[in-house]
């Protein structure tokens, strides 16, 4: 039996416990946030110099979304040692590979330097933080409702996935300090670089908070039983199909609508109607708090109904959303705008709160590691990975209301797959 899984078996507090696994995903996710915001502001004139302002944009996105094509790697990979070794140590090798991924980015030198080499390399640490945070984010979650107590199963895996707006918002709050204390000059020379470099701090801190737990009592249990399977990738193939099928097509949505309402609306807003981007940060920073908000909310609501029924009238809410989408998303009233923003952020935590719950639940603990955090980063390639660039083209070919037919066509979509998947009582 593994010492490392073994070790401290009694060592674990709930509030260890609970900010061992939030901790970690508002690192993970500050890391991922601050590439998504430099991919709208930065990227696009430093890796991608050229005339067409749009072409850049679409060029650096189209770099954003390598990592969700990496995250289904990273979690085999991970979720592999997470159902072998144990999530402990494999939490702790995921952190490192998305801190170490992001850093360097901070360090790459830029077109105008090295030519094409720059956004080659830049691409090559984006698909790094794709393999860390594909690995991340299962753990985490196994982390908190592994631990869980009878009945409490969706409050406890809510924090972890409280670490996606906090994350979010240190991100943003980091650009809009930078903003404000430099000029545009000095931002696009050097300042750009400190969020990705001072990540490195996040990490340590994250890592010596990681190491001080000890292994999941769920997890411990396979160990005792002899449990463990021989290749979990597989096993999740061969005996799980449809729920790895369910769980993928109804986690799209929640992806959808967050990197709308975040990478799409920074573009669209700083681009096409008239927003600063110092304005459309701090309509973003505030809109977040909803996001934040509503996560113990739908948590609530799911330790109630069920996490699954929890997620059936938030992705209502979201197809609702998506059709009055080109009324909302107007330029010229700050207050009209955010409003936009606070309503799609807060349909995002109502979706996004459950979604961990339902997705470990959906699986054995010998394979959970692996089958949840593939549902949820093969998920990340449908609704995620060209969200922003589809939405791009969408807009400026068709009118931003065939942006919000795209989120409802979605909407329609994970219900389906939703109504699939049988109701639990978390």
């Amino acid at each position: 039996m593994s010492s490392i899984a073994m070790a401290g078996t009694n060592a674990n507090s709930t509030s260890r416990v609970l900010f061992a696994s939030l901790v970690g995903t508002t690192i993970e996710f500050f890391d991922f946030y601050i590439y998504a915001t430099a991919a709208v502001l930065v990227f696009p004139r430093l890796f991608f110099p050229g005339s067409d302002p749009t072409l850049g944009i679409l060029q650096s996105l189209a770099t954003f979304a390598l990592a969700f094509f990496a995250r289904p790697v990273g979690s085999a990979l991970f979720g592999h040692f997470g159902d072998r070794i144990g999530r402990k140590a494999t939490l702790v090798a995921a952190l490192m590979t998305m801190g170490i991924s992001t850093v360097a980015i901070g360090l790459l030198p830029t077109y105008g330097s090295i030519g094409v080499a720059a956004p080659v390399l830049l691409a090559l640490c984006r698909l790094g933080q794709g393999l860390g945070l594909g690995g991340e984010w299962g753990g985490a979650v196994l982390l908190a409702t592994e631990h869980a107590p009878p009945g409490k199963r969706a409050w406890f895996g809510m924090f972890p996935q409280l670490g996606a707006p906090l994350g979010f918002f240190l991100a943003t709050a980091t650009f809009l300090l930078l903003t404000a204390t430099i000029d545009d000059a000095s931002f696009f020379a050097w300042g750009w670089r400190l969020p990705f470099i001072g990540s490195a701090v996040l990490v340590a801190t994250g890592l010596w908070i990681r190491l001080s737990i000890s292994e999941t009592p769920a997890f411990r249990d396979v160990l005792l039983k002899q449990q463990r399977v021989r290749l979990p990738m597989g096993e999740v193939i061969a005996r799980h199909p449809r729920a790895l099928l369910a769980g993928t097509i109804a986690s799209i949505a929640t992806f959808l609508v967050f990197y709308l309402m975040s990478v799409f609306a920074l573009s669209w807003g700083t681009t096409h109607l008239g927003y600063s981007r110092e304005q459309f940060l701090w309509l973003e920073m505030a809109a977040v708090l909803c996001f934040a908000a509503t996560i113990p909310l739908s948590a609530h609501i799911g330790g109630r109904f069920g996490s699954r029924n929890a997620m059936v009238l938030a992705t209502i809410a979201i197809i609702v959303f998506g059709i009055a989408f080109k009324s909302l998303f107007i330029g010229g009233s700050l207050v009209g705008t955010f409003v936009f923003l606070a309503v799609g952020m807060s349909l995002t935590g109502l979706t996004y709160g459950p979604i961990g719950t339902l997705l470990a639940g959906m699986f054995p603990t010998a394979v959970r590691y692996t089958g949840a955090s593939l549902c949820f980063n093969l998920s990340g390639i449908l609704g995620a990975s060209l969200a922003p660039y589809v939405a791009t083209w969408l807009a400026t070919r068709f009118g931003l209301e065939s942006v919000g037919y795209y989120l409802s066509a979605a909407g329609v979509l994970t219900l389906l797959a939703l109504l699939t998947v049988r109701s639990d009582h978390a």
